[in-house]
């Protein structure tokens, strides 16, 4: 059976990035623009593929578990739709849209790239020039509410008026906005998701904080009397993109936060019953 699920995981990283490539081909996209924005797309694609490839690679030495492999996958297929898809063209004059876009590298790809557990597969092909790069990521995972505050700051300081608009306007700065999104997002997913029980409480009260903070934003878009960003936005679209935020992208952390706390309370049920017969 593991023969089976190695061969059948072997040809998949191939027939995944070939679907991955031809997503953005359907509708216009940022690699049929010109000038700067089509050298960012591009630069984003290159960086996906490299991150996918070593990926895949490392799974031919190191084959992951079925359900691993299957999210991290999906989590690189959504992030070509995101980066690289119409989203991404649609993100120009929609707030909707571009609060969809944040929203996907946030609660989306960070935690099912968290969940799949890639390092091994990293680790496999980089070695120990890998481990120097991850090693201290791997060491601000044991403080989780720390990695929320950096997160939170990175949140609101890409959803103040200039930042926003200077990620709209100029195709760079939206490609750093992005990688800052995706990088911290998935430090604290990690952090939260494979917390140990020494850390379990402040992972518990980083993701309480994180969705606070991001529904109390996506209040502010939503009760504005008048357009925050670009004049060129609709009112109702902002409006939604609020909603977006508040309802939607919260979701994940409840859910992570219910699953944490279900956790530590069968923890303390577990060691009070072992209590009983000592």
């Amino acid at each position: 059976m593991q023969l089976k699920q190695r061969q059948w995981l072997n040809p998949l990283p191939g027939l995944l990035v070939l679907a991955s490539i031809s997503l953005p081909v359907q509708a216009h996209n940022p690699l049929q623009s010109d000038g700067a924005s089509f050298w960012a797309a591009l630069l984003a694609a290159m960086m996906l593929a490299l991150f996918w490839l070593l990926y895949a690679l490392g799974s031919i030495k190191r084959p992951p578990r079925l359900w691993r492999a299957l999210m991290f996958h999906a989590g690189c297929l959504i992030c070509a739709f995101a980066v690289t898809g119409p989203l991404d063209d649609w993100a120009e004059t929609s707030a909707s849209a571009h609060m969809v876009q944040h929203m996907l590298l946030m609660v989306v790809i960070a935690p099912l790239w968290a969940l799949s557990l890639p390092l091994p597969q990293f680790a496999a092909v980089t070695g120990r020039w890998g481990r120097v790069a991850w090693q201290p990521l791997l060491k601000l995972a044991a403080y989780p509410l720390s990695l929320g505050y950096l997160h939170a700051a990175v949140v609101w300081f890409w959803h103040t008026p200039r930042f926003y608009v200077l990620a709209l306007e100029h195709p760079w700065w939206h490609l750093v906005e992005h990688i800052c999104f995706a990088l911290t997002a998935a430090m604290l997913w990690w952090a939260v998701l494979h917390c140990t029980e020494r850390t379990r409480s402040w992972a518990l009260l980083a993701l309480l904080f994180t969705l606070m903070h991001t529904g109390f934003l996506g209040a502010i878009l939503t009760f504005a009397d008048t357009l925050l960003y670009y004049p060129s936005h609709q009112f109702d679209d902002q409006q939604l993109a609020g909603l977006l935020m508040w309802v939607p992208g919260g979701l994940p952390y409840m859910l992570a936060a219910a699953w944490l706390g279900y956790r530590w309370l069968r923890g303390i049920a577990a060691d009070s019953e072992e209590g009983k017969y000592q």
